[in-house]
């Protein structure tokens, strides 16, 4: 169903590229400078996107400028006084010719073209052209709104339902592919829409003004504010990366020493923000999971006698609470965020008392422990039996049936545990 939905998403884009690209070949380019001052922006937009491969949140950064610059030119009605008349499927292909001119330099570089980026752009674009085109072209939006307060406010509704069909379809198209719950996806990218998409509505509609007014002069001045916008959260993102970075570090720690196994704390991590994400946590919230995932055996580092091979389940709740009460002193050291080392400092206690990462952590953390390496005669079926055993007390059966349900999807190729090594 999901895959379905990921599919429909996509032809409805690629059916709106071709009828517009086609409706402009055949009649021509209405008011050609107008739309190329547009198709510019959106250009330059798409090749300020610095994507990478191995971020698996990529697919929900927009290129603030060239979004702003597609909705913009979806709004315009008026270039400096007089009237424009270019209608939604100029709108669309011109959008589309233009991403596809700023995809060139990533595809050079072996990124490729963000195709579900693509489409996610194509059908906002084309929703919010086909709310206001007619009515503009017609002349019923001037006799309703006329050019003062009313218009503006009429503009700001509309992106406001633009944003959130762009939500609905970006959740789509990362429930297709990945099989996560729609409802936790579909949350973030809300959430996500409060930030930079607040910005990046704000500001098409100020470059449609003010083009309205001022002519094309208004792209370049009103283009500037969200291009540095664009640059310092760049300058964020890397500086979340590096710290991502020297946190999987520190986790590589108790490898290194010995005392878990190789992997261990990746795989931890990887199938306990599987876990979040089916529990619905949050994109912050699995920030945190996945921090405190990779520093969970930190505290082994503490001790004089290592745990043979690191597998922390089997030991008595006592020493496993001390190990953690370590681990947790070991974390705040380090700087992570306070709420990192309560989840580290609390995973050993019985789940009644524990926040829902913890939770997670401690579940996952022993089936790791008891299926990998051997350590269980029955194998993961036989680990993940004792977690449902252990459901009375330590292990609270909601996580325990969503690890079944990430395990059971992973067999089919949809979420895989990081291997070892």
């Amino acid at each position: 169903m999901r895959a379905c939905a990921g599919w429909a998403v996509r032809g409805a884009a690629a059916a709106l590229t071709a009828a517009g690209l086609g409706h402009t070949l055949w009649t021509g380019v209405t008011e050609p400078a107008t739309a190329l001052a547009f198709a510019a922006l959106v250009t330059v937009g798409e090749l300020a996107r610095r994507d990478r491969r191995d971020d698996p949140a990529a697919d929900r950064r927009p290129a603030p400028l060239g979004s702003a610059g597609a909705l913009a030119y979806a709004l315009l009605g008026q270039d400096a006084g007089q009237p424009t008349h270019h209608g939604v499927l100029q709108t669309v292909a011109v959008v589309v010719a233009a991403a596809l001119a700023g995809t060139v330099p990533h595809i050079a570089r072996g990124h490729g073209p963000a195709l579900d980026h693509l489409a996610r752009r194509v059908l906002t674009v084309a929703f919010a052209a086909a709310c206001f085109q007619p009515l503009h072209a017609s002349g019923r939006l001037t006799r309703w709104t006329g050019q003062g307060p009313r218009l503006v406010l009429f503009l700001l509704l509309l992106l406001g339902l633009t944003a959130l069909c762009d939500a609905v379809l970006a959740a789509a198209l990362a429930g297709a592919r990945t099989g996560w719950p729609y409802g936790p996806l579909l949350r973030d990218e809300l959430r996500a829409q409060l930030g930079i998409g607040s910005a990046i509505c704000a500001t098409g509609v100020v470059m449609a003004l003010g083009v309205a007014v001022a002519g094309l002069w208004a792209l370049p001045v009103f283009s500037v504010p969200l291009l540095l916008t664009q640059l310092s959260f760049h300058r964020i993102d890397a500086v979340r990366t590096t710290y991502r970075q020297t946190i999987t570090s520190l986790a590589r720690a108790t490898e290194i020493a010995g005392c878990t196994a190789p992997g261990h704390a990746r795989r931890v991590a990887a199938l306990s923000c599987a876990v979040g994400r089916e529990l619905g946590l949050s994109q912050r919230e699995l920030t945190v999971l996945e921090y405190a995932a990779l520093m969970h055996d930190i505290g082994q580092l503490s001790l004089v006698d290592p745990v043979p091979g690191g597998a922390t389940a089997e030991l008595p709740p006592d020493e496993a609470r001390r190990i953690a009460g370590l681990g947790g002193e070991v974390a705040r050291r380090t700087g992570v965020p306070a709420e990192v080392a309560v989840i580290v400092e609390r995973q050993a206690d019985p789940y009644r008392e524990q926040p829902v990462a913890a939770r997670i952590v401690r579940a996952v953390n022993a089936y790791d422990d008891l299926a990998g390496a051997g350590r269980h005669p029955g194998g993961p079926l036989a680990a993940l039996e004792r977690l449902r055993l252990g459901t009375g007390h330590d292990y609270q059966p909601e996580v325990v049936e969503s690890l079944a349900r990430v395990l059971a999807r992973g067999g089919r190729g949809r979420v895989v545990p990081v291997p070892p090594g």
